[in-house]
């Protein structure tokens, strides 16, 4: 975690008043973060780029707000248009109005509303217990927002009331019992109904959900994921512990589940907040930060760092520590996905570029996880070759056609060795694209896309990514680099382009030569056209060109 992460996580755990300041904690080498850079391609040094915005950004955000913020969001089981993502976008609404975006000329705020499909899903509380010789033992229950199994009940599950004896196979199942499984829900729930289940019981994880330390923690891990077909059989998520101890239970045991939700007509809510751009205001870099999911890691460091950046940023532009971009910078929040779609269906602005902004502040220490770039799709996503790999995530097929050949990933590796230089040493990596949240969105539509996240995260959609897995410091640079990679997009100089066209020369130079000693003259051949097309991307970039014009060589 590094010194700083250290102290700032130390702050905020042990009572993280609103009255702390930064202030407060000086004195205690907060500068130091410990060595580290990007293991990635090299880039050049300089301080052009998103080096002109890293260190003016830094010094303005507070990581301990950020974290408040987060914890706040942390209460909540966030689901589409629920009572938690509803009070978590009126939290950052309520900031966003106070840092003056609906009221002063140049901070713009929309609240879209679109239909929703079905009822805002709720859950209010729900209870597993094991009934063996006229005693109940509790295995898993809340009956608060905030409690730790709260993701026994799958997005979507229904009310229930129901108990019946275990059956641990499809084919021994009889009406009326509770099928126990390890497999998704999504594997055996139309099988289970067919077969007239009582309820479903799963205790899945994936396999990167194992915990790397040791410590075997992802035994107490309960999965979060949606109840397939949102129907009506009672379904559950148990740990890998819970269900060794049903397979452990005797003949003729039984289990009782109980679930109590809240379901209500609502419209989906996607918040914009736009900074106007001073020149090209009709232009604008687009930075997405979903909000459902009821992780700390994912997403509500996301939705926290996002909007501590937009603190930082206002308030720099105000005290004119930076220029005003020449394009504008709009920031989201909503459903993943939906919230991208919402907008470009809506905006009458020309979109440039795009970052999604999801699972930003994971704690290396407490989950393994590193802060990652994912390219936008290159000849990376083709055939990866060192030093490229995919992560556990796993890839996702890519035609040629299908390349997104702009520079933009260039800039984003760009930002994280900025703020790395900038905070004293900050370890990233990247990865080719894979595709899973907002930047998909923007990609399908023809604009330069990257996602900044953590991965691989054991806790990972399961109740044990909560906030003490956030790490303060790895919020506050994993942010501040997608704003100092937005706002140079936003705000490009000349003087930018030297350092951007070294280095794609040093990024061409690894991807040709780990190809050609792959013997893979496709994949060489590939990479040079892809650097000659972000070459041309870059200098429009730079020079204030259109981004379309044939003669931008």
């Amino acid at each position: 975690m590094g010194k700083k992460g250290f102290v700032l996580a130390l702050a905020f755990l042990i009572g993280c008043s609103p009255g702390i300041k930064p202030e407060d904690l000086r004195g205690l080498g907060l500068g130091d973060v410990g060595d580290g850079g990007h293991r990635g391609p090299v880039v050049a040094a300089g301080e052009a780029g998103p080096a002109r915005f890293a260190a003016a950004l830094l010094a303005a955000y507070d990581p301990l707000r950020a974290m408040r913020t987060a914890a706040f969001a942390d209460r909540y089981y966030r689901e589409p248009a629920n009572e938690g993502f509803e009070a978590t976008l009126d939290h950052v609404l309520d900031e966003l109005r106070a840092l003056g975006f609906g009221t002063e000329e140049r901070l713009a705020l929309e609240v879209l509303e679109t239909p929703l499909r079905r009822p805002a899903w709720t859950p209010r509380s729900a209870s597993l217990e094991l009934v063996a010789g006229g005693r109940a033992e509790v295995l898993h229950a809340f009956s608060a927002p905030e409690d730790r199994d709260r993701t026994m009940l799958p997005a979507g599950a229904p009310e229930a009331d129901v108990a019946g004896p275990l059956a641990f196979a499809l084919d021994e199942l009889d009406a009326g019992e509770v099928l126990v499984t390890d497999l998704p829900l999504g594997a055996v729930l139309e099988a289970a109904r067919s077969a007239g289940a009582a309820a479903v019981l799963s205790g899945h994880l994936a396999e990167f959900n194992v915990d790397p330390s040791g410590r075997r923690r992802h035994l107490d891990a309960i999965h979060y994921g949606s109840a397939p077909g949102r129907g009506t059989l009672p379904v559950a998520h148990v740990s890998p512990r819970t269900l060794e101890r049903l397979r452990r239970a005797p003949r003729g045991t039984q289990v009782r589940l109980r679930a109590d939700v809240a379901l209500e007509e609502r419209v989906l809510r996607t918040l914009v907040a736009t900074v106007l751009g001073d020149g090209l205001p009709g232009q604008a870099v687009a930075l997405a930060a979903h909000v459902q999911e009821p992780g700390a890691v994912d997403n509500a460091s996301g939705v926290a760092g996002q909007l501590e950046a937009v603190r930082a940023l206002v308030g720099l532009l105000w005290r004119e520590q930076l220029e005003w971009p020449a394009r504008s910078i709009v920031f989201l929040w909503g459903d993943e996905i939906r919230m991208s779609r919402v907008f470009l269906d809506d905006t009458d602005l020309e979109i440039v570029a795009a970052f999604s902004s999801d699972m930003t502040g994971a704690s290396r220490a407490a989950t393994g996880a590193l802060a990652l770039l994912e390219r936008a799709p290159d000849p990376g996503a083709l055939r990866p070759l060192p030093p490229d790999e995919h992560t556990a995530w796993g890839a996702t097929p890519v035609e040629e056609s299908e390349l997104d050949r702009s520079g933009i990933s260039v800039v984003a590796r760009m930002a994280l060795v900025d703020v790395g230089r900038a905070a004293g040493g900050w370890e990233s990596s990247e990865h080719p694209w894979e595709g899973g949240s907002d930047h998909d969105v923007f990609l399908a539509r023809g604009i330069p896309a990257v996602l900044i996240w953590h991965f691989t995260d054991f806790a990972y959609h399961t109740s044990l990514d909560r906030i003490e897995h956030v790490d303060p410091a790895e919020l506050e640079r994993t942010s501040v680099a997608l704003l100092a990679a937005a706002l140079a997009v936003a705000d490009p100089r000349p003087a930018d382009l030297d350092r951007y066209l070294e280095s794609l020369s040093l990024d061409r130079r690894l991807r040709q030569q780990a190809a050609r000693d792959a013997g893979d003259a496709e994949l060489e051949a590939a990479w040079g056209e892809w650097c000659v097309d972000a070459q041309l991307w870059l200098r429009a970039l730079a020079l204030g060109l259109p981004f379309d014009d044939p003669l931008r060589r």
